[in-house]
């Protein structure tokens, strides 16, 4: 009995578990989906499909000014107009994002539905970047919450697993935590200094104006002048001084370079070779780039790219060079060769040798930051297909129609401090540029045809690439009225209070992000910073509920901005409208009393006149006084930011 009764016990809970898993396995993940892969997938098909239709619309210029001219395609533009906006508000509900894309103004509203996607997007993405590092298996911990706070969900899907296998193995995703700084390791300290930015350069290869020399002229006293015009004369020499200093280097060079004959004959396109019968060097030591640098000089022309990362440094740090030319691929370590990239400067500036870019606002900045290196005759390819009027200006859009190239962004966002750097993201590197010289030799073989084989719009581009080489790194530099730029922004409206906590938030946040040498995102984003300051929580805990997830470093500091946001809640709320009421009663009284003793009617007009513009004098004298109260109790005074050091370039 005892046997038969054990059996049927094993044989009901047998049952039991294998309903459980029937149900367990059952489980949709939410309506019409079974798991999270089945979501995704339907989720990326139909951006993809989005994508491809966007692509369809007429383009902008002439082609939709004629559809435009049509009532049933004006009709059709303002429904699908009004779903997107009203799918576009739901998102941003969803996320606790600012959502009125409606009922915007009509001279403004354009400007202020960008600011507001700009705003969702931080804030989307950041949730993107908090769920990837929890999904990795990173383990945060957490402080004390507030009561009814609930941590967010972790989904671990096929994503980061690796190939079919479901053993649950998951890939450790090297986030930003995992890696050791970079920074610790190069021999110049990073200068986050609030300072302007001095040329690195020591050292100015093909030169025709050599650099400015660092001797500042004694003061004229031995001058037969009077003591006021000699202290005149040295103030203009030092300007003059202080003016070379702070100018681009090369800036004489590229104002009198002009454009190479090769540019103004139509090429014949000179195909690539296969991306795996390529040779690709992976650059790393001082003699490798001293090489590099011989074979560059040798050449007529050469493909250029950067990887940069911004998350994690103040300033941003160049991780990653890639260059191509016709015969072989390279990809240089800056971040083990920074000190001494300026050796490229003997290549990159010689005016005999093209340097072929794609969209190089950014690179031209970030190599006179890290490097000191400048760029003499450049070609931007994204300037040439903006010429041509391809309608997507893209790297991806231009392989794709010249070289039938699908390129692979899946790294495009990648942290390119990892080192040693996998196989996958150097092939992507090399990818990079490795296709950019035959996509060159295309786009001007289009423009010449476009122009009727004519080199005019070849020397609108080269200008344009020309302009750029001549943009210089300006150092973010923080003052007292710096806060107000992103306050404007936001378009939020502020109490005294809650302005002052904004500005103390905004001033405590770029003074630690230059110490730490961390960006101010990641020091607190600024969606946070603007959730404090208008809360004014009474308790760090209210400090850490308007962080989620708390940063780091505020975690830290936490002491310390309670003090500052107690600071805030001290200064008294100003009445304005009492101010103005008891003003305006007053001259209204004052009005009556003297009309009353003046019985000309012409008398009484020019007093009136007169008592208007009295009243309008009045009401800025108030308004001045209030304002320097206001001033007053809400800014107190602070130390005046340290002068620029007095710099100057000296040959190394």
């Amino acid at each position: 009995m005892a046997a038969s009764s054990s059996a049927d016990g094993s044989a009901t809970a047998s049952n039991n578990s294998s309903n459980k898993d029937t149900e367990s396995d059952t489980a949709e993940f939410c309506p019409g989906f079974k798991d999270v892969d089945a979501f995704v997938k339907r989720g990326l098909g139909g951006v993809v499909a989005a994508t491809k239709a966007s692509g369809l619309l007429p383009q902008a210029g002439d082609e939709f000014d004629f559809y435009r001219s049509f009532p049933g395609f004006q009709d059709f533009c303002a429904v699908q107009g009004e779903r997107l906006l009203h799918c576009m508000s739901q998102l941003m509900q969803h996320h606790g994002c600012r959502s009125f894309m409606k009922d915007r103004s009509k001279l403004t509203g354009l400007e202020e539905r960008f600011d507001l996607v700009i705003e969702s997007n931080d804030v989307i993405l950041e949730k993107v970047g908090i769920m990837l590092d929890e999904a990795s298996g990173v383990t945060r911990s957490q402080p004390v919450m507030p009561a009814g706070y609930q941590p967010p969900r972790i989904v671990v899907s096929s994503w980061n697993r690796k190939g079919n296998d479901h053993s649950g193995e998951t890939f450790h995703l090297l986030h930003a935590k995992n890696i050791q700084r970079p920074q610790l390791k190069f021999k110049e300290k990073v200068d986050n200094s609030n300072t302007p930015f001095v040329a690195k350069i020591f050292v100015k290869p093909n030169a025709i104006k050599p650099l400015p020399s660092c001797e500042l002229t004694e003061r004229p006293e031995d001058l037969d002048v009077p003591p006021a015009l000699a202290d005149f004369i040295h103030q203009l020499r030092t300007q003059e001084h202080m003016d070379d200093m702070f100018s681009h280097p090369y800036q004489y060079e590229l104002e009198h370079l002009v454009m190479p004959e090769i540019l103004r004959s139509r090429p014949d396109p000179q195909l690539y070779k296969p991306l795996a019968e390529t040779s690709c060097t992976f650059i790393e030591t001082l003699e490798d780039l001293v090489a590099l640098n011989e074979k560059l000089a040798k050449t007529t022309e050469f493909a250029v790219d950067l990887e940069h990362h911004s998350y994690r440094s103040f300033l941003g740090i160049t991780c990653l060079m890639q260059i191509s030319t016709r015969e072989e691929d390279f990809i240089i370590d800056t971040l083990e060769l920074r000190s001494e990239m300026y050796i490229l400067n003997e290549s990159f500036t010689d005016p005999t040798i093209v340097k072929v870019f794609h969209g190089a606002d950014s690179d031209i900045e970030w190599l006179q930051k890290d490097f000191g290196v400048y760029v003499v005759n450049m070609f931007d390819t994204h300037h040439a297909a903006r010429s041509l009027n391809l309608g997507r200006n893209s790297l991806d859009h231009l392989l794709k129609l010249y070289c039938s190239v699908d390129s692979n962004k899946r790294y495009q966002l990648a942290d390119w401090r990892i080192r040693p750097l996998p196989e996958e993201m150097l092939k992507y590197a090399q990818a990079d540029t490795h296709y950019l010289l035959y996509v060159y030799d295309r786009v001007r073989a289009d423009l010449f045809d476009a122009a009727n084989g004519q080199s005019n719009l070849i020397q609108v581009v080269w200008s344009k690439s020309k302009d750029l080489c001549l943009k210089k790194y300006v150092k973010p530099i923080f003052t007292e009225e710096s806060y107000m730029e992103l306050h404007r922004k936001q378009k939020k409206s502020f109490n005294s209070q809650q302005l002052v906590a904004f500005r103390l938030l905004f001033s405590w946040r770029d003074k630690l992000a230059r110490e730490e040498d961390e960006s101010t995102g990641y020091v607190l984003p600024n969606h946070m910073m603007m959730k404090i300051a208008e809360e004014l929580p009474k308790e760090p805990q209210g400090i850490i509920a308007c962080c989620n997830p708390t940063p780091p470093l505020v975690r830290q500091q936490i002491n310390e901005l309670h003090q500052l946001i107690k600071q805030a809640r001290e200064i008294p709320l100003l009445k304005v409208s009492e101010v103005l009421s008891g003003f305006i009663l007053c001259s209204v009284c004052f009005i009556l009393n003297c009309s009353c003793t003046i019985t000309s009617k012409s008398n009484l007009f020019f007093f009136f006149f007169l008592s208007g513009r009295f009243l309008v004098f009045i009401y800025l004298f108030y308004l001045f006084i209030f304002w320097e109260e206001f001033h007053k109790k809400a800014f107190p005074e602070t130390k005046p930011q340290n002068a620029a050091p007095e710099r100057c370039i000296m040959p190394r």
